[in-house]
């Protein structure tokens, strides 16, 4: 199961080549994709590779993880530079409201979809534990790390025959960490940073557990990596 379906694909036209996505945000992180040029100027919308080797991750699969990155995850960023394609053949004087508001919302999802994936790689890899600052704040807006975990597996066991994501935010409103509920894309929390991201769609899990989601989320557990959730909630809680 994917997160999108044929027909919004259908609906948008024919993805585009990676050398055609839209011109980049100065900045940005980028790879090469394909035969793209060295000198091709960076785009938010060129996938970013995974941060591990995916031989090394206990519990998950080689053939689990590349097939979510580059199916999943690498499909997902095409699919958001062919959206800003069409927005941008757009004239918005003459252009239906439903047809405008449709496409925004597909732009929303695939959006949230890139970032989740994004975040949700950066914690897997070689297992340890939050820097001082995240730990302490955990255990001072759950009660202790432990119970911060119990409540992350649940809610993610709880999506099993479903899908959705299991967000720890920081919220910037009350100045504490959250467990939030995310589904198709568009849920997040108004007003929080995602620090630790856990996928529960069927691509996460399937190919190495079948319909066993909750054994997907132990294994995801145990190789959680805390390093750029660090920097994160060190940038998020300044």
């Amino acid at each position: 199961m994917t997160e999108f379906s044929l027909d919004r694909r259908q609906m948008l036209g024919a993805a585009v080549t990676a050398a055609a996505l839209v011109p980049a945000v100065a900045g940005a992180q980028s790879v090469i994709v394909g035969s793209a040029p060295a000198a091709a100027a960076p785009s938010i919308y060129n996938p970013v590779p995974l941060p591990f080797d995916p031989k090394t991750i206990t519990g998950m699969s080689e053939k689990l993880l590349t097939s979510h990155h580059g199916n999943n995850y690498t499909g997902t960023v095409k699919r958001l530079g062919a959206i800003i394609g069409e927005l941008g053949k757009l004239d918005l004087a003459k252009t239906p409201g439903f047809m405008l508001n449709g496409i925004k919302r597909e732009e929303l999802i695939a959006q949230n979809s890139v970032v989740f994936h994004e975040i949700y790689f950066s914690c897997i890899g070689a297992p340890n534990q939050p820097n001082t600052p995240l730990a302490s704040a955990i255990e001072r807006d759950f009660g202790s790390f432990a119970k911060w975990a119990l409540e992350f597996s649940q809610m993610g066991k709880a999506l099993a025959g479903g899908s959705g994501w299991v967000v720890l935010n920081w919220m910037e409103r009350d100045k504490k960490l959250i467990n939030g509920w995310a589904n198709d894309h568009t849920m997040a929390l108004v007003g929080g940073t995602p620090v630790l991201v856990m996928d529960m769609f069927e691509h996460a899990y399937a190919i190495d557990y079948g319909s066993k989601a909750a054994a997907y989320v132990d294994a995801f557990m145990a190789t959680i990596n805390w390093s750029a959730a660090d920097k994160r909630f060190v940038k998020a809680s300044a």
